[in-house]
């Protein structure tokens, strides 16, 4: 996998993101589309979720992408899929409302009770200027 600098990070609670990572939280890392390249490419893809597509690898059923209706220059990558995980930082938090009771995490990252769409439909307004 091939990237240039994602437009952002962050964390998602919603239970579709949980069931399909097997976590209690997911953290996604966010390109414009014609800046990564995954391979071998993504073939298989689902949509469970309205306006939500994933797509999987067909030998072992890894997600590999997700691209949401209401981002369309975006498109989300798990970061547990990156070799060096280290620099992907999460910068915010999505469907903070729907986080497990029992998950405490202590950041002080902005938190949407929502998709976060909002904030994420900006991503990289800053870094691309």
């Amino acid at each position: 996998m091939s990237a240039s600098a994602p437009l952002t990070v962050a964390y998602c609670h919603c239970a579709d993101c949980r069931r399909v990572s097997g976590a209690p939280v997911s953290a996604f890392a966010a390109f414009d589309p014609q800046n990564i390249t995954i391979t071998p490419a993504p073939e298989t893809s689902v949509t469970v979720a309205p306006g939500v597509t994933r797509w999987f690898c067909a030998k072992c059923g890894t997600h590999l992408q997700a691209h949401y209706d209401y981002l369309p220059d975006q498109l989300y990558v798990p970061i547990g899929l990156f070799d060096d995980a280290t620099s992907l930082k999460p910068e915010s938090h999505s469907h903070s409302g729907s986080k497990l009771p029992w998950l405490c995490l202590t950041d002080t990252l902005p938190q949407a009770e929502g998709s976060g769409r909002a904030r994420l439909s900006g991503a990289g307004a800053s870094r691309k200027t």
